[in-house]
């Protein structure tokens, strides 16, 4: 299920990687891939399950205001939990593929947004919604660290400190989800996190 739904991610992070990090600005064309095979890709995992007797119904988020809100917090939670255990890492390093990748990215904020919202949905719900709760089982820190590998495989490309910060802000997203039980305000905060970088570059 893994495989399906983060294999071809985890592949090409770790071919950027084995290529020292080739770094191609995002583009419209770029995030439009994206969303096309991770619909794709999502419409397959469904599937999968589906036919294992699987109740889709409980992996979709649930949009609400409220929800909204706390998304828009926990956003800014792990912002400053990824600023915390980023920052003594950074000193004195060259700047990070990620990072000149949204600078000189060439994207329009429509794109942008797509792309927010198909990949903020399927990352959280295919982390969270079904690999952390159905591990929960195994213990907590087999749920945790098998989520927090696959999202740290699937982000290598961002560059040798770029996975600090997706661990760290994984590592959030999951504390809550694990507390509260609640997709959306997860999917929300993710969403936040692909379009905030693109609008203050």
């Amino acid at each position: 299920m893994i495989g399906i739904a983060f294999g071809m991610s985890i592949v090409l992070s770790i071919q950027a990687v084995l290529a020292n990090f080739p770094m191609q600005p995002f583009s419209d064309a770029g995030f439009l891939w994206t969303v096309m095979v991770e619909v794709v890709l999502a419409a397959s995992a469904i599937l999968f399950l589906h036919t294992r007797g699987f109740a889709i119904s409980t992996l979709l988020p649930v949009p609400s205001l409220m929800g909204s809100v706390v998304g828009v917090m926990l956003f800014l939670v792990a912002w400053v939990v990824g600023t915390l255990v980023y920052a003594p890492f950074a000193i004195g390093q060259p700047v990070q593929p990620i990072e000149i990748m949204v600078v000189e990215a060439n994207v329009s904020a429509p794109a942008v947004v797509l792309m927010a919202m198909i990949n903020g949905t399927f990352e959280e719900v295919f982390l969270l919604g079904f690999l952390l709760r159905g591990l929960r089982g195994y213990g907590l820190s087999v749920a945790l660290g098998a989520t927090l590998l696959v999202r740290l495989l699937c982000h290598l490309y961002q560059g040798p400190l770029g996975p600090i910060w997706v661990m760290a802000v994984g590592l959030t997203f999951a504390v809550y989800y694990m507390r509260s039980t609640r997709l959306w305000p997860p999917v929300f905060a993710h969403m936040l996190w692909d379009i905030v970088p693109f609008a203050l570059s």
